[in-house]
């Protein structure tokens, strides 16, 4: 049985998703798997598995549904039943990760706790120049780096030191509430289940905030470690952005908040 599960989502990006597999052939932790939430790819992200199936030890499961629009909630939910651990870590297939990445949120994971954790954003240009041997020396973590590549200078590139007594100390002060952010979080197996998992009513636009949120209302506290556990963000359009979408998302959030909702009767279980 593995300690952790990842579980990351992706959608007809196998090259941004190769690079992300990378990151996680370095981690320094073991003993996890990684569970593959596919919301429909074609074929090439298969290749991209079958890849690394044949070159890696590292557990690998794809959960894989039909392409109908943005449904990333729903595999998600089919995804969460496919996990082996009794502790999950969520991230998006555009997220490369540090090396300490896994052992971090293993190491200060507690009891009826969430993870929030952080991500550094990447331009355009220093996105296309990432690759996998700059993944397996770390380089592309690192701040000259990234800064010489064309990154813009500032503040958020805190989020890149290594100083574990830094990064705690900028946990605590920071301002930025600690939420289920579906590119960096993780949780307890049992306390998203207790929430009947995401609601897939929801599409692109806070869908992973609501089902933090509904965790909240069943008295899971969010811990801010935006500034101990990193990943890089590669740089993607968004297509499937839709403000009507985002509308309703916002609806079900603010009933969600207001009626103290913790189970979703559009979950993993039905009705």
């Amino acid at each position: 049985m593995s300690s952790i599960s990842v579980i990351i989502s992706t959608y007809n990006q196998p090259n941004q998703l190769d690079l992300v597999l990378a990151g996680y052939v370095c981690q320094k932790f073991s003993g996890f798997e990684l569970i593959i939430a596919d919301d429909g790819s074609d074929k090439r992200t298969l290749d991209v598995i079958k890849a690394f199936r044949k070159n890696h030890d590292l557990p690998i499961t794809h959960v894989w549904q039909e392409d109908d629009g943005f449904q990333k909630t729903k595999i998600l939910n089919k995804a969460i039943l496919k996990a082996k651990s009794d502790y999950l870590i969520f991230t998006d297939g555009d997220c490369i990760p540090r090396d300490d990445f896994v052992a971090t949120h293993f190491s200060l994971k507690k009891p009826n706790c969430a993870l929030s954790g952080g991500y550094f954003k990447l331009n355009k240009k220093v996105s296309s120049c990432i690759d996998k041997s700059l993944i397996y020396s770390q380089e592309c973590f690192e701040k000259n780096w990234l800064i010489s590549q064309g990154q813009e200078k500032s503040f958020k590139m805190t989020k890149l030191s290594r100083s574990a007594g830094y990064a705690k100390t900028l946990n605590m002060v920071t301002t930025t509430k600690a939420t289920f952010d579906g590119m960096n979080v993780s949780c307890w197996l049992k306390d998203i289940l207790a929430v009947n998992g995401f609601d897939e009513r929801m599409a692109y636009g806070g869908e992973d905030r609501e089902v933090g949120e509904r965790m909240v209302n069943n008295s899971i506290k969010f811990i801010q470690i935006r500034y101990s556990a990193i990943c890089l963000h590669l740089y993607h359009d968004r297509p499937y952005k839709n403000d009507s979408f985002i509308k309703q998302n916002q609806a079900i959030r603010s009933l969600t908040r207001k009626n103290k909702i913790i189970q979703t009767p559009f979950g993993i279980v039905k009705g």
